[in-house]
């Protein structure tokens, strides 16, 4: 998901270069919305990681 926002970033940027203003302001919304989709899924995985944890293997 992370890649998907750094690609529309990216097309956020050539067509703000361009000149369309447009497809730039539309590009950057959707890079925008993805990227804190990635950070809020990424925040839960590590929650549940941190949380759920290993049990150590018993001792022999």
């Amino acid at each position: 998901m992370l890649r998907w926002a750094v690609i529309f970033f990216v097309i956020a940027i050539i067509a703000a270069v361009l000149g369309f203003g447009g497809i730039a302001a539309t590009a950057s919304g959707i890079a925008q919305i993805l990227f804190y989709i990635f950070l809020v899924l990424f925040l839960i995985a590590l929650l549940f990681g941190l949380l759920g944890g290993r049990t150590p293997p018993p001792p022999v």
